[in-house]
């Protein structure tokens, strides 16, 4: 009698999961999407099947294949990180930012909290972040080249309503060239203003980690009402102790707290400054 004879469908799909697993971290992503393939035809419906398969098709740059079988996936489970995150990478890897980019967020916002001893939320977010970069960039070289049109073309309004040329505006101090270098000076401001945005800048302090001293993926709040970024807090209490690592005060796992103000804080000034998410 051969494997998996006698055993409910159900049953044979999970043990050649495990197969495909094994399959997986041996490299044989051939052999794993064989075996995942085979747990799909004979359970349908169960998502993780088609995220795993998903990931051996990653793994071979087969993007069309991922996207496929993440879209499966989402269908049967709108709650499935690893879904959301790998069709953003597929729609990445041809160009469709903008959705790209919305999935991404989708599944750094299901991620965060979801696997307490996972790094999915480090990595959704190191892929979330270069996107969102490279989209900042774009549309900040856009506003700049707009924004210096704009101001040449306010310029020459303000000159020919004065009548001056540039010799005249250096050179004349009648009421109507005073006039006309106070409206540039004010002109000068209000565009310096508009630049802002897109200027780089250092990220307030209360928006990053007080121990990576990066901006908040997961921020956490502690009984003593201090914030950390959730795996690292974790990653402390695990390997250095139950302990707040700065007040010194007992410290556990199930005492960590999403701070939901300062995950909307970080989202607005992330919103507002795109330059924030530059990793390097």
């Amino acid at each position: 009698m051969g494997p998996g004879v006698g055993l409910s469908p159900a049953k044979q799909a999970e043990q050649l999961r495990k197969d495909g697993n094994h399959y997986f971290k041996k490299g044989r992503f051939g052999a794993a999407i064989d075996a995942y393939t085979a747990a799909i035809t004979l359970c349908p419906n169960v998502p993780v099947y088609l995220t795993n398969r998903a990931l051996c098709h990653l793994k071979r740059n087969e993007w069309t294949k991922v996207e496929d079988d993440c879209r499966k996936a989402i269908q049967l489970d709108k709650g499935s990180a690893k879904g959301h995150y790998m069709l953003g990478l597929a729609l990445m890897e041809r160009k469709e930012h903008a959705e790209g980019i919305r999935e991404l967020e989708k599944a750094l916002d299901l991620g965060r909290g979801a696997d307490p001893n996972s790094n999915m939320v480090e990595e959704i977010w190191q892929e979330l972040a270069k996107a969102k970069y490279t989209e900042w960039e774009h549309a900040s070289t856009k506003r700049s080249w707009e924004l210096q049109n704009l101001k040449e073309a306010c310029e020459i309004a303000l000159k020919q309503k004065y009548s001056l040329d540039d010799y005249e505006t250096e050179g004349f101090l009648d009421e109507a060239s005073a006039s006309l270098i106070k409206q540039l000076k004010t002109l000068e401001r209000v565009f310096q203003i508009a630049q802002d945005a897109d200027t780089l800048q250092e990220v307030p302090d209360y928006l990053c980690c007080k121990i990576t001293l990066d901006i908040f993926r997961d921020p956490v709040i502690t009984p003593s009402g201090l914030t950390y970024e959730r795996s690292i807090i974790m990653e402390h209490i695990s390997k250095v102790g139950k302990f707040d690592p700065i007040t010194r005060e007992p410290l556990d796992e199930e005492q960590l707290v999403p701070n939901l103000a300062i995950k909307e804080a970080v989202q607005a000034f992330l919103g507002k400054h795109g330059w924030a998410y530059r990793t390097d």
